[in-house]
Protein backbone atom coordinates (compact mmCIF):
# COMPACT_ATOMS: atom_id res chain seq x y z
CA UNK A 1 0.00 0.00 0.00
CA UNK A 2 2.76 2.29 0.30
CA UNK A 3 4.50 1.52 -2.90
CA UNK A 4 1.05 2.86 -4.48
CA UNK A 5 1.43 6.42 -2.29
CA UNK A 6 4.98 7.01 -3.78
CA UNK A 7 4.06 6.42 -6.78
CA UNK A 8 1.09 9.21 -6.40
CA UNK A 9 3.44 11.51 -4.55
CA UNK A 10 5.93 11.12 -7.23
CA UNK A 11 3.52 10.97 -10.36
CA UNK A 12 1.69 14.05 -9.03
CA UNK A 13 5.05 16.01 -8.48
CA UNK A 14 6.21 15.12 -12.43
CA UNK A 15 2.67 16.58 -13.46
CA UNK A 16 3.17 19.97 -11.49
CA UNK A 17 6.41 20.60 -12.48
CA UNK A 18 5.62 19.73 -16.33
CA UNK A 19 2.46 22.25 -15.68
CA UNK A 20 4.82 24.73 -14.69
CA UNK A 21 7.81 24.03 -17.58
CA UNK A 22 4.88 24.64 -19.82
CA UNK A 23 3.52 27.74 -18.72
CA UNK A 24 7.23 29.09 -18.22
CA UNK A 25 8.13 28.53 -21.55
CA UNK A 26 4.29 29.68 -23.05
CA UNK A 27 5.21 33.00 -21.39
CA UNK A 28 8.50 33.48 -22.15
CA UNK A 29 7.15 32.94 -26.13
CA UNK A 30 4.28 35.48 -25.65
CA UNK A 31 6.43 38.24 -23.65
CA UNK A 32 9.63 37.66 -25.83
CA UNK A 33 8.76 40.33 -28.64
CA UNK A 34 6.39 42.71 -26.89
CA UNK A 35 7.78 45.88 -26.97
CA UNK A 36 6.88 48.52 -24.07
CA UNK A 37 8.00 51.98 -23.17
CA UNK A 38 8.24 52.77 -19.82
CA UNK A 39 9.33 55.83 -17.61
CA UNK A 40 12.11 55.52 -15.40
CA UNK A 41 13.45 59.17 -14.13
CA UNK A 42 12.60 63.11 -14.36
CA UNK A 43 15.76 64.18 -16.63
CA UNK A 44 15.31 60.76 -18.69
CA UNK A 45 13.86 60.15 -21.84
CA UNK A 46 11.08 57.13 -21.76
CA UNK A 47 13.20 53.58 -22.37
CA UNK A 48 11.90 51.15 -24.91
CA UNK A 49 12.65 47.64 -23.67
CA UNK A 50 10.98 44.00 -24.07
CA UNK A 51 8.65 42.63 -21.83
CA UNK A 52 10.46 39.50 -20.45
CA UNK A 53 13.59 41.86 -20.43
CA UNK A 54 11.44 44.62 -17.94
CA UNK A 55 10.35 41.30 -16.07
CA UNK A 56 13.91 39.67 -15.23
CA UNK A 57 15.40 43.09 -14.46
CA UNK A 58 12.52 43.54 -11.83
CA UNK A 59 13.26 40.09 -10.67
CA UNK A 60 16.72 40.37 -10.49
CA UNK A 61 16.35 44.03 -8.39
CA UNK A 62 13.94 42.04 -5.90
CA UNK A 63 16.31 39.84 -5.53
CA UNK A 64 19.25 42.41 -4.74
CA UNK A 65 16.71 44.69 -2.80
CA UNK A 66 15.69 41.34 -0.43
CA UNK A 67 19.58 40.10 0.16
CA UNK A 68 20.15 44.77 0.96
CA UNK A 69 17.66 44.71 3.71
CA UNK A 70 18.44 40.95 4.49
CA UNK A 71 22.07 42.37 5.17
CA UNK A 72 21.20 45.43 6.78
CA UNK A 73 19.10 43.58 9.38
CA UNK A 74 22.11 41.32 9.82
CA UNK A 75 24.03 44.13 10.96
CA UNK A 76 22.28 45.95 12.95
CA UNK A 77 21.75 42.87 14.63
CA UNK A 78 25.39 42.53 15.02
CA UNK A 79 25.89 45.87 16.14
CA UNK A 80 23.08 45.84 18.86
CA UNK A 81 24.72 41.90 20.26
CA UNK A 82 28.35 44.22 20.09
CA UNK A 83 26.95 46.55 22.47
CA UNK A 84 25.01 43.95 24.56
CA UNK A 85 28.62 42.50 24.44
CA UNK A 86 30.94 45.55 25.14
CA UNK A 87 28.58 46.48 28.18
CA UNK A 88 28.51 43.48 29.58
CA UNK A 89 32.44 43.50 29.73
CA UNK A 90 32.48 46.32 31.31
CA UNK A 91 30.11 45.28 33.77
CA UNK A 92 32.36 42.45 34.76
CA UNK A 93 35.36 44.66 34.75
CA UNK A 94 32.98 47.53 37.07
CA UNK A 95 32.57 44.32 39.56
CA UNK A 96 35.90 42.89 39.58
CA UNK A 97 37.07 46.69 40.54
CA UNK A 98 34.80 47.05 43.19
CA UNK A 99 35.49 43.70 44.62
CA UNK A 100 39.06 44.73 44.44
CA UNK A 101 38.56 47.51 46.79
CA UNK A 102 36.45 45.71 49.06
CA UNK A 103 39.12 43.65 49.54
CA UNK A 104 41.16 46.23 50.21
CA UNK A 105 39.40 48.27 52.78
CA UNK A 106 38.32 45.32 54.94
CA UNK A 107 41.93 43.94 55.78
CA UNK A 108 43.12 45.77 58.45
CA UNK A 109 46.82 45.63 60.00
CA UNK A 110 47.14 43.18 63.09
CA UNK A 111 47.43 45.59 66.02
CA UNK A 112 49.07 44.59 68.38
CA UNK A 113 47.23 43.55 71.58
CA UNK A 114 48.81 43.43 75.18
CA UNK A 115 49.73 40.12 74.88
CA UNK A 116 48.04 38.88 78.05
CA UNK A 117 50.58 40.11 80.69
CA UNK A 118 48.89 41.72 83.54
CA UNK A 119 50.07 45.32 83.98
CA UNK A 120 52.30 46.76 86.66
CA UNK A 121 50.11 49.68 87.80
Amino acid sequence: MGNVWLKIKIWTKIIVFSLVAIYVGIFIFNNANKELTIWVWFTREEVHTTALELILSVLLAGVVGTLLVRMAFRAIKQIRELKKRKASAQLHKDVAEMKAKAAMLQTKPETSVDSGKPSAT
